[in-house]
Order: structure tokens, then sequence, then C-alpha cells
């Protein structure tokens, strides 16, 4: 999301849109209806992780911008695809209907995309025989192998793809085994045991600091163990 003024307008959206489709949201802070709007329009563009951008505006700030679409009455929401304005709404839409306005700006998906939604063991392997490195493919591929308890074959698997968050989280499982890290009743009595072994084990920090990826960051033991493992190994 961002934060677009009359001097911005031109790279920010109409530029940026010969990229990525941009929902443009022009509102003001006395409106009612776009004070409702505005976090569902947040929440649905946030949910395409990158595949639609948001630009706000605020007319009171950016009268040239508010000229441009011809507003007069908002909230007004137009969606920019390769420059042009491919389509808009005013007033602000229960969410359904926002949801349903942001996906016609979504590329159609693919025979992989498809697979991939299935999720089941074939049509994962059949998305990698069109796309061997597809990092939704592998992923989720590596994540049912470790479930059937092929930890190997699916860090060989996730070593085709660049590292992400969710990557690192499927690798962990894999060296960890889903079951043992499902066990978080004894992780911190694990964790209190590599402590003092990690800075010269390499297989026991591996452990320390995949247990910690399995944890994951709303743990609250998570920020603690992390900051107990830097001042050992540093």
């Amino acid at each position: 999301m961002a934060d677009v003024t009359d001097a911005t307008f031109e790279q920010q959206v109409v530029e940026r849109s010969a990229q990525v489709p941009v929902v443009v949201d022009l509102w003001a802070s006395w409106c009612g209806p776009c004070r409702t709007l505005g976090p569902i329009l947040e929440r649905v563009v946030a949910a395409t992780d990158g595949a639609v951008e948001l630009a706000k505006v605020d007319v009171d700030a950016n009268p040239r911008v508010a000229a441009t679409f011809q507003v007069q009455s908002i909230p007004a929401v137009f969606a920019l695809r390769d420059r042009q304005v491919v389509n808009q709404f005013i007033g602000a839409l229960p969410e359904a209907q926002v949801k349903e306005f942001v996906a016609g700006l979504l590329p159609a998906k693919s025979e992989i995309d498809l697979l991939v939604e299935k999720g089941d063991e074939a049509s994962l392997r059949r998305a990698l025989e069109l796309d061997a490195s597809h990092p939704g493919a592998v992923v989720a591929l590596a994540e049912v192998l470790v479930g059937q308890g092929q930890g190997e074959q699916a860090l060989g698997l996730l070593a085709r793809v660049p590292e992400t968050g969710e990557v690192r989280r499927v690798a962990a499982m894999a060296r960890v085994g889903v079951g043992d890290g499902q066990r978080h009743g004894d992780t911190t009595a694990e964790l209190d045991a590599l402590l003092d072994k990690v800075k010269t084990d390499e297989a026991a920090r591996q452990r320390y600091i995949d247990l910690l990826e399995l944890m994951g960051p709303d743990d609250p033991r998570t920020s603690q163990y992390r900051k107990s493992l830097t001042a050992r190994l540093f």
C-alpha cells in the first residue's frame, strides 16, 4: 500500500500499472464510508500477495488527482492496468464485491496454478513435470513428503528453489521430523540441552535453529532463545 500525492501519482500509479494492476482509493478523513471501505480494500489487496497494489489518495490534499478522475463523490475506486483505467466503482461496497472487483484484475490461473491448488501428491508431481522449479509446487510437495516421513527427499526438492520463510519452515520440518516438531511440550527442555553445544557442534546448532523455526515468531519463547543463541555464538 502506498499513500500517493499529486507529485507521485504519475510514477506510483500510472507508470507502476504497466508492471502490476494498481487499485486507487480516493478518500478523505471526513468521509464515513471511506473509513469503512479503506480497511476492506487493504485486506483484499494484501491477500493477492503483491499481484495487485493499492494506492490511497487523500482528495483534500491532492486535488489534481481527484480532478484527473473527475471525482464528484467519494469513496471512489479506480483500477489501472497498462496505464489505463479498466474498472471502477463509487461508494463503500461489501467485502465480497470488493474481492470480486480485485479478482478481476488478476491474471488467469495457469494449469500449474490449478494443479498446485489441488494439493494432492499426484497433482503436485504433474505440476513439477511442467515446471520443475515452480516454488509453490516444490514447497507443497516437500511438505507432503515430510508428512510421509521422507525428509531427505523433501530437502532435495527444496534445494531447487530460493530460500523463503516457507522454504525454511518446511526444511526444518524435514530435518526435525514433523512429529518431533509438533511436540512443543518437549521443545523447551531440548533447546536448553542444545544451547551448551551450539558453538562447537554444527548438528546441534542446526537442530536448535530448526526447532526455533517450527516454534515460529508468535511463540513467546522464540525471541529469547534466539538471543541466547546469539550470545553463545558471539
